[in-house]
């Protein structure tokens, strides 16, 4: 990423209150996108989500849905996220220096957890595929690469025995799509093989240098193109 648009995706934590970690995500980030009407996706970490919803009511009361902020404010945003949702919070349609944000918000713990243990498999389905660190006080970029360790260990045995390079992509990301029940009613089903041309094909490999087993892995990819 380049450090113009780091500055200026970074900028919007100014007007929140401070947080753990912070990444981003989405197609628009691509460095071929041109559209910047399209949304721009955060998942903010923060230690204590309640605390945390407190002191955002009072700065950013209206990046909330009315009736959750006049019928329980931060304790029912943070009861509704655990108990009914997948423990994250999300502000949608946030309008911010002439784009659209949305904002996942998720106790450092649940996120930690996610990662190491698939215990709810939707931001660790996430993480599995190329997003942009821009605030990561408890390193969980380092944590994370034992996700996508898993990540590549479950596409390969999912896989048959012969295989692209892009299936293990493609394979990689309909994981992720998985845990996500938007892809029964309202995601677009084409996005597992889109996913892999539009941001594997340019970091993807930075992902798979994770995998300790790169090298040979790479020659046994190389022969099954071939083989196939």
């Amino acid at each position: 990423m380049e450090t113009t648009q780091r500055e200026e995706l970074s900028s919007f934590l100014s007007v929140l209150p401070p947080v753990d970690f912070c990444c981003v995500y989405g197609s628009t980030l691509h460095p071929n996108n041109q559209d910047k009407s399209k949304m721009v996706d955060y998942i903010l970490g923060v230690s204590d989500p309640m605390k945390w919803h407190s002191l955002n009511l009072k700065m950013n009361s209206d990046h909330y849905a009315s009736w959750m902020v006049h019928l329980g404010g931060a304790r029912l945003i943070t009861n509704v996220a655990d108990k009914v949702g997948v423990g994250v919070h999300f502000n949608p349609f946030v309008n911010w220096n002439d784009r659209k944000l949305k904002y996942g918000v998720v106790r450092m713990h649940d996120l930690v957890q996610d990662i190491l243990d698939w215990n709810r498999f939707y931001l660790s389905g996430r993480l599995q595929k190329p997003v942009h660190m821009l605030v990561d006080n408890l390193d969980i970029e380092d944590v994370n690469s034992v996700n996508k360790r898993a990540a590549i260990s479950a596409a390969l045995l999912l896989l048959p025995s012969k295989f692209t390079e892009e299936d293990l992509y493609a394979k990689i990301c309909s994981l992720s799509y998985m845990g996500d029940l938007r892809m029964f009613f309202a995601e677009d089903t084409n996005k597992v093989r889109e996913n892999p041309v539009m941001f594997f094909s340019q970091i993807g490999m930075e992902m798979m240098r994770c995998f300790e087993a790169w090298v040979p892995l790479r020659k046994w990819i190389g022969g099954a193109e071939t083989a196939a």
